[in-house]
């Protein structure tokens, strides 16, 4: 069984192009499955279109769920994006 992590982030700012890209940037760098959740809604970390698309806005509460062999690095590593994006 693959280890899996899940992490929730509230957003300092909404989920807009810049933070998106960087999350696609840092998520490239993992092998695990990283997708992004919001209001019943799923994303995968690979693709700023549809993490765009969670339509996410500051202060909202989002998910960071990632599974694989690495994926508490990967986990951690895109909320950390999301925590510190503007």
């Amino acid at each position: 069984m693959s280890p899996s992590s899940e992490i929730p982030v509230v957003l300092p700012a909404a989920l807009h192009a810049r933070p998106a890209g960087a999350v696609v940037r840092v998520a490239a760098a993992f092998q695990a499955t990283i997708e992004v959740r919001h209001d019943g809604r799923t994303a995968s970390a690979r693709s700023a279109l549809r993490l765009m698309s969670l339509g996410a806005r500051e202060g909202a509460t989002v998910t960071v769920h990632a599974d694989g062999d690495d994926a508490v690095l990967a986990a951690t590593a895109v909320a950390e994006i999301l925590r510190t994006a503007s």
